[in-house]
Order: C-alpha cells, then sequence, then structure tokens
C-alpha cells in the first residue's frame, strides 16, 4: 500500500513558520547546519541532489588547509561507510594522533572511557569486528531478541501510565510519556541500572551526546566552556559505571556489565579492565537512547498524517517491520555525521575531492535521493529491499545496537495498536524540533481513541 506523503503541507507543518530560518527555495538559501534548518532539511535535500550533490565546504576539513564536502547521493555515502580502509574513520585518526602524543590516554585532556576503551578493545577495523561480535552482539545485536518480553512489560507498563488520561480526552505528550522513556527503561534494564536512577542517567546521555545538539558546523563543534561543563557530567557518569563494575565483580546478575565482568575476549586473549568495561556502557547509552526515541516519534507523526495506514497495521502486524524501516528511511534520526576522511584523492558526482578531506555523509538525503528510491517522499510499507536504508550505517561499521532498536519499535507500535483504536495530532502542536544534527522533536501532543469506540 502506497501513500502519498503531506511533507509539504503548511497544516501539517507549521514547523516551517518557526525559527529564524525559513524553507530554502533554491541553492543559495541551503545551510544544513544553521539555526532553524532542522524544521527544513527535508526541502533542502532535493535542491541538493539537484544543484549540488557534493557540497564544498571550504576550510572545514580534518587538518589546517583543507575543506570538508557534503555528500547527499546515497551511491557515494553508501560506497563510503562500506570502505573503512578507503575511507577511515575520524576516531581511528584521533587515537592515533593521541597515541603519538606519547601521553596515556586516559591522562588527556577531555578523552572519555570509550575512547580509552577503544584504544586497546577496538583501535582497527580487524578489532572493531571482533568487538562486535563478542562483547555487543549477545545483548544489542542479534542476542537482542532476549529481550522481547522485558521490551513488551516496559512499553505496556508506560501506556499503563497513560492510557486513562489519553482515553478521558487528555492530549498526551507522546515524547514524554513514551517515546523517550522506553528505550530510556530498556537500557537500563540491559546494563543492570535501577530504574530510580533513570533521571540522572537521562541527563548524563545528554551530556554524552551535547556535540551533536549544541555543536557548531558539520564537525559539531563546541565551546571550551561547554566541553568542560560535557566532561564533568561524563566523569561522574564514569564513577557512577565504576561503581556498577565493582558491585557487579562482586555479586554478578543477569545483566549486560556482570556479563562484561566475567567474558573472555578471545581476540586479545584475555578479560576486561574496569576502564574497558566502562567504555563499553558508555557507547551503549550514546548508541541506546536517542536513535529509537527520535524513530518512535517521527513513526507517530506518519501516522496521524497516514490514518488508513494505522488502521491497515492494527489489522494486519505482519506490515509492522515494513512501516517501520520506511518512516525511518524518510525521517532518519540521525540526519548526517562527519565521519571519514579521504586517504586518496576522489571523485564524486564529478566533483574532484582531495586527500584528506573531511566527508559530512549526509544518510537522510541519501535515502530520499529519488535515483535510489522510486517516489521517496510517498509512505510506502510494501517497499522492497527498504533496509538498504543508510539509518544505521552499511557495512563492517554498522550499528552494533540496531537490532535491539528495530525490535523496541516493532513492540512499541505492537503494544499502541493493541491498547487504542486510532491517534491523531492534538491541537496545540508546534512540531519545533531540537538543535543539532538528530531530528528529535522536542514534544509531540498526541489524542487517542479507545479501542472499543
Amino acid at each position: 500500500m502506497t501513500e502519498k506523503l503531506t511533507e509539504r503541507d503548511p497544516a501539517k507543518t507549521p514547523n516551517h513558520f518557526s525559527g529564524p530560518m525559513r524553507c530554502p527555495v533554491g541553492l543559495g538559501d541551503v545551510d544544513l547546519f544553521s539555526a532553524g534548518a532542522q524544521e527544513h532539511w527535508y526541502d533542502a535535500y532535493p535542491i541538493l541532489h539537484d544543484q549540488a550533490p557534493v557540497q564544498r565546504l571550504e576550510g572545514e576539513g580534518y587538518g589546517p588547509g583543507s575543506d570538508g564536502f557534503i555528500l547527499s547521493k546515497y551511491d557515494d555515502v553508501a560506497l563510503v561507510v562500506r570502505d573503512p580502509v578507503r575511507f577511515p574513520p575520524t576516531l581511528f585518526l584521533a587515537l592515533e594522533t593521541m597515541q603519538a602524543s606519547g601521553q596515556a590516554l586516559e591522562d588527556q585532556e577531555f578523552v572519555n572511557a570509550m575512547m580509552v576503551s577503544m584504544n586497546s578493545l577496538r583501535p582497527n577495523n580487524e578489532l572493531w569486528r571482533a568487538h562486535r561480535q563478542e562483547l555487543t552482539d549477545p545483548w544489542v545485536g542479534p542476542g537482542a531478541a532476549r529481550h522481547q518480553a522485558m521490551i513488551e512489560a516496559a512499553a505496556s507498563g508506560l501506556i499503563d501510565g497513560f492510557a486513562e488520561r489519553a482515553i478521558d480526552g487528555e492530549p498526551i505528550d507522546f515524547v514524554r510519556d513514551f517515546a523517550r522513556p522506553l528505550p530510556q527503561i530498556v537500557m537500563a534494564n540491559i546494563l543492570g541500572f535501577p530504574h530510580k536512577d533513570i533521571p540522572q542517567l537521562a541527563d548524563w546521555g545528554n551530556a554524552q551526546v551535547a556535540a551533536f545538539v549544541y555543536g557548531k558546523g558539520h564537525r559539531n563543534q563546541m565551546t571550551k566552556e561547554q566541553t568542560t561543563e560535557q566532561f564533568t557530567a561524563l566523569q561522574e557518569f564514569q564513577e557512577y559505571t565504576a561503581t556498577a563494575i565493582l558491585d557487579r565483580r562482586s555479586a554478578p546478575k543477569d545483566d549486560m556489565i556482570s556479563f562484561l565482568c566475567n567474558v573472555e575476549y578471545s581476540a586479545l586473549n584475555r578479560k576486561l579492565t574496569d576502564i574497558e568495561i566502562n567504555g563499553i556502557v558508555y557507547a551503549m547509552m550514546i548508541g541506546g537512547l536517542e536513535t529509537t526515541q527520535y524513530a518512535i516519534a517521527e513513526q507517530a507523526q506518519l501516522l496521524c498524517e497516514h490514518p488508513d495506514t494505522w488502521a491497515q497495521l492494527q489489522a494486519d502486524r505482519s506490515g509492522l517491520r515494513g512501516f517501520t524501516e520506511e518512516a525511518m528511511r524518510m525521517r532518519s534520526p540521525t540526519q548526517g555525521l562527519s565521519t571519514r576522511v579521504t586517504s586518496q584523492d576522489e571523485v564524486f558526482q564529478g566533483v574532484k575531492v582531495p586527500k584528506g578531506s573531511l566527508l559530512h555523509l549526509r544518510w537522510a538525503a541519501a535515502n530520499v535521493d529519488p535515483e535510489e528510491w522510486e517516489c521517496p517522499f510517498d509512505l510506502n510499507i510494501e517497499r522492497k529491499a527498504v533496509t538498504r536504508h543508510l539509518v544505521f550505517s552499511q557495512g563492517p561499521r554498522v550499528c552494533p545496537g540496531a537490532q535491539l532498536s528495530r525490535l523496541e519499535q516493532v513492540i512499541a507500535w505492537d503494544a499502541l495498536f493493541d491498547r487504542f483504536g486510532a491517534m491523531e495530532y492534538a491541537a496545540d502542536n508546534g512540531f519545533e524540533h531540537q538543535p543539532g544534527i538528530m531530528l528529535g522533536t522536542l514534544a509531540l501532543n498526541l489524542k487517542f481513541t479507545d479501542m472499543g469506540a
């Protein structure tokens, strides 16, 4: 089934009239990183595809005298993410620079536990693969299925918390009451953190992604003051996690931290140190909250705009996976990141890109590239091979938690379809998004109809 997306209908998207930026009508209006750009990204992408599929950012490269380049075409972005040797990740290059200093990583300024952990556990592509297969896949990769009952209980519990108010006609802030807390509860359960600590864990999670929210430009640069504030919070999280690790070493439980305390990492033929475990927990938090929250919130908006799809999926849940994948393609949670560097001179779309250039991979634009996707702005839950989208990247460095996020999304909507007959926008919505590089709706007020109505 295919339905036409009302993406540019002002009645549906009043956010187009909010903020300091106006909807772009030509290439000169396109700035993906200026204040308010979030409200117009999906108006900018067709312009980039047609007029500047490789957009140069002078002086915005990885090193002095180099430039940055925005890639917006599917084939280009897919080529880059699938080849981490030809296009090395900036994290690997940063580690090399830190190692060359001769100073221990943990003694260097603004180095978090994840970086220290990466330095010993996954500093190259071979160990990156082993790290994923042995340390994270059993919990958030293919092994994520072990959490199905837990996720179902979490989703049902959250719905219980607002169902009565919703059926009484009260508008529900879907982000606050469901989309945000669901992945928070799930990740706390997986790691073994108590639910009473979730508000504090959420604050630390916000600190982890601060650069992607408050950082400027495609390099997400923060001021020294902002970075200092961020690392103060991250140090608190590291100390909190260190206490949890000590506890699990003396009294193991059925959680991921206990598993990491006891697993034998065959790639290095040893068990993990405390700081290595701390870094893995950091990575789980940074990757386990934001993507799922934003995906579920955007899916809710698509269902409000396509009520026939709600009815179709409620009657036949076999289409749920197709819907969640298609929705992520259309409204990518993370719009893009500057994560790769050219190791040699390259040519993209006829544009010469010199060796040492920093590539901003615009996954969201690639996911609506009309040369890859027929009618890319139409919601088609039966679209063939939709999982080739780039929401979780591709290739050897695909997101390790992709399976967990997918499972959460399907379970979330299965639970909501079980409880409510319909869903629609409440009258008081602005649809504004948070600043930064992620498509995070700040609030989403919805009205629900009782199943029997």
